[in-house]
């Protein structure tokens, strides 16, 4: 039975066939659409060093024919064979890519696949669709590459800009093609005609079309040579498009799905990423101007320089000590309903400021929305746990304050937990709250700011989490690259329905992720799991050769489709 993938799925080709003389089939289509398929073989810097390892219908083969492409069949709409033992050693990885030729863009495809098939037997399949995609007008789909073992990896990352930007990608370079000569006038024969040439078929705005003259039909073309497949090398049986793709596979490697836009016309535009320090369910004011993908809305800069808030005398959030207007709810409550539990009542409307202590602490009191996650101030966030009905799960020692009957109990890791998270620097000293009531949670004046997912993925590293909801599902994820000692770094990724509390030290930045965005690893917090992710090194020799040391000589390099996004805090762990 085929595995099948998800995006970011990865898996040793051992582990799915004992073969390494490998069938690739692509299925893409779409209404009106037209597709290049492509193989790209890639050196360890993951450049197109060798262009004869450029794979397309004008290059069908490599030089020792370790990689052919085969050409439509057996429903699929390309397909290569693959010799992964006859790969040279220079190629370390395969990429197999999807361009549009032509007008669209991959949001408009319909389902489709990249399978691989040994021995007629197909043993991987990812599946895709045009929901994943928005802009894209180049795919990658899967890669094979090489990591001690030869390995697949499902893709599913894109370009706007098409073939060119996937080429500038891989390193290789985009012939231009040279104007044609102009021709020169020649006199009008009888009649007006110009010999050899046929005037448009349309006019000039503001003039009536004329009539083209007749012209000479050209000759037709030959008809194209279909490239026969490799002797000895039977595609898979059946010649029918294929079924529909079975269930997920219950043990995936690394999932990383990513929420993108339905396929369909028009496609909106990629979603930001989140808007962190502002509350759940509080709409960001409007800009003047559009913000690049990825960007939250800044609240509005005052020209002379102003603290942050937090130091010195507290600026209160929007909404501190404010009355709603008349006939307006509070924020969060629908009409009808009461207080939250154990949230302080408003004061009637147009009540005067109470004098004293009450009425210089007013811009402080508790900030009641009626949702399960409130955050109090930059500093400070509450958790409703009667809404819901599923516990919160936060480092030990960061309750502050809790109101109404609630219990704190000890979250292990398990044995095998404990060792992993030794093994990784991904350890959390957890605690279960149940319960009745809200709790409030802090740690150390870091800022703070509640990330809700809605079946999408981010990664966090461990030391950035304060709280979240037991709803969610978090593993370790492995973050790979090459050039240091080890080789890899570590962080956390959540998953699911449900909010995650991520504390920064200082006011935080959000960057869309673009092919040359790096980041340092000490200053990174968390970043969109479906961005792809390497450790990159600067070091060289002949810097090192000499005393003094810059301190950047390794970051992280991060890689996506847009919509994907980063957050780096002005402070290194």
């Amino acid at each position: 039975m085929a595995r099948e993938f998800q995006r970011g799925h990865k898996a040793r080709i051992s582990d799915l066939t004992a073969g390494t003389d490998l069938y690739v089939g692509v299925q893409i289509s779409g209404p009106g659409l037209t597709f290049d398929i492509s193989c790209f073989g890639l050196d360890a810097d993951e450049r197109l060093s060798d262009d004869r390892y450029f794979i397309f219908f004008n290059q069908p083969k490599s030089p020792e024919e370790s990689l052919q492409l085969l050409g439509p069949q057996a429903g699929d709409t390309e397909s290569f064979r693959v010799t992964l033992d006859g790969i040279p050693q220079q190629i370390k990885k395969l990429s197999f890519t999807a361009t549009l030729d032509g007008a669209g863009q991959m949001s408009q495809i319909g389902p489709g696949y990249i399978r691989i098939v040994a021995g007629g037997e197909e043993v991987a399949r990812y599946p895709f669709s045009g929901s994943e995609f928005s802009t894209e007008r180049a795919v990658m789909l899967g890669d094979f590459y090489f990591k001690d073992v030869w390995r697949f990896a499902a893709v599913g990352q894109g370009f706007d800009g098409g073939l060119e930007a996937l080429l500038k990608n891989f390193g290789g370079e985009v012939a231009e093609e040279e104007p044609a000569a102009p021709q020169q006038p020649q006199p009008p024969q009888a009649g007006g005609a110009v010999p050899g040439f046929a005037p448009p078929a349309f006019g000039v705005p503001g003039t009536p079309a004329q009539a083209p003259a007749p012209v000479p039909a050209p000759a037709p073309a030959p008809a194209p040579v279909a490239q026969p497949t490799a002797q000895g090398f039977a595609p898979p049986p059946g010649a029918t498009p294929p079924a529909p793709a079975p269930s997920v596979h219950a043990a995936p490697t690394i999932v990383a799905p990513l929420n993108t836009p339905p396929g369909g016309s028009p496609v909106p535009p990629p979603s930001p990423a989140p808007a962190f320090g502002r509350p759940p369910g509080q709409q960001p004011p409007a800009p003047s101007a559009p913000p690049p993908p990825g960007y939250g809305a800044q609240p509005h800069v005052p020209q002379a320089p102003a603290p942050p808030p937090g130091y010195g005398q507290p600026t209160p959030p929007p909404g501190y000590g404010q009355q709603p207007p008349p006939g307006q709810m509070p924020p969060g409550q629908m009409p009808g309903q009461q207080a939250s539990y154990g949230a302080p009542q408003g004061a009637p409307q147009g009540a005067p400021q109470s004098p004293g202590v009450l009425g210089a602490l007013q811009m402080f009191k508790e900030t009641p929305t009626g949702q399960r996650w409130t955050q109090q101030n930059p500093k400070l966030v509450r958790a409703d746990l009667g809404m819901g009905g599923q516990p919160v799960l936060a480092r030990q020692g960061s309750m502050v304050l809790y109101q109404g009957k609630v219990d704190f109990s000890y979250k292990g890791a398990g044995f095998s937990g404990r060792i992993v998270g030794n093994a990784t620097g991904q350890e959390m000293q957890l605690m279960r709250c149940t319960g009745q009531g809200q709790v409030f949670f802090a740690e150390n004046a870091t800022m703070l700011h509640p990330i809700e997912l809605q079946g999408d993925a981010v990664c966090v590293s461990a030391e950035s989490v304060l709280a979240f909801d037991e709803s969610l599902q978090y593993e370790v994820r492995r973050i790979e690259g090459h050039g240091i000692p080890g080789g890899a770094l570590f962080t956390m990724q959540f998953q699911g329905t449900g909010t995650i509390v991520v504390k920064t030290q200082g006011v935080p930045v959000v960057l869309p992720v673009t092919p040359t965005t790096f980041a340092d690893a000490n200053a990174v917090v968390a970043w969109s799991a479906a961005s792809q992710v390497i450790v990159s090194s600067q070091v060289r020799m002949r810097r090192n050769s000499y005393p003094g040391d810059t301190g950047e000589s390794v970051n992280l390099q991060f890689r996506g489709a847009p919509g994907n996004f980063i957050v780096v805090q002005p402070y290194e762990i």
